[in-house]
């Protein structure tokens, strides 16, 4: 009886010495790609993006996706079967173009397509039975820049312009010229909109970008 006894204690003696020295479980990482997928969510072996990284959040700058036509627009029409008809079209001052047959469409506000749809509309009114239009731009109306920059003035448009490109052509800053951002004057959605912009803003075609003096 004391031997089974004395069994028991030395039995209890060595389970507590066990847990004394038994180690916790420790999750590994073995990359920083792992650790952002258990952060962030992010596939393993990527770089998440966030506050944690040292990251910010990039500015987000209003895509073109949707040009509208105004004045001071040209465009190559094609209407398919009728060389009389097809030509370079210039938008007018007051926002229309002015065909042989129908005469004078509104083009303001309209995109290329749907100026196509109207002009095919207006050809179905008694001229052709099924007419095929196309409307493409041959030539973007100009930007206008003021302020301190070396020569202000009008400039044609150039694809994937932005404020600063539209500075280099028109000479550059003067000295006296604020060079942080820019006041753009847009029309859009039929009101006009005037904001300050960085120099990597896209510009669109129309716009008025001001630059500023600067104060000291």
């Amino acid at each position: 009886m004391r031997a089974s006894r004395l069994l028991i204690l030395i039995l209890v003696l060595l389970s507590a010495v066990g847990c004394q020295h038994r180690t916790a479980p420790v999750a590994v990482v073995t990359s920083g790609g792992e650790l952002d997928a258990m952060v962030y969510g992010a596939p393993a072996g990527t770089m998440a993006t966030g506050f944690a990284k040292g990251r910010v959040q990039p500015i987000v700058v209003e895509a073109s996706a949707r040009y509208t036509l105004d004045s001071g627009d040209k465009l190559r029409i094609v209407v398919f079967g009728q060389d009389g008809l097809t030509n370079s079209y210039a938008v007018d001052a007051a926002g229309r173009i002015t065909m042989p047959l129908i005469g004078a469409v509104n083009a303001r506000g309209l995109t290329p397509a749907e100026l196509s749809g109207a002009i095919a509309g207006r050809l179905k009114q008694g001229f052709i039975r099924e007419p095929h239009v196309a409307a493409e731009i041959e030539v973007y109306r100009p930007f206008f820049i003021l302020g301190e920059v070396t020569t202000p003035g009008q400039y044609p448009y150039v694809a994937n312009m932005t404020a600063e490109t539209a500075i280099a052509i028109a000479g550059g800053f003067t000295p006296r010229a604020s060079r942080g951002s820019v006041n753009v004057t847009r029309h859009a959605g039929g009101q006009t909109v005037r904001t300050a912009m960085p120099l990597n803003a896209p510009l669109r075609p129309g716009d008025t970008v001001m630059v500023d003096e600067r104060w000291f």
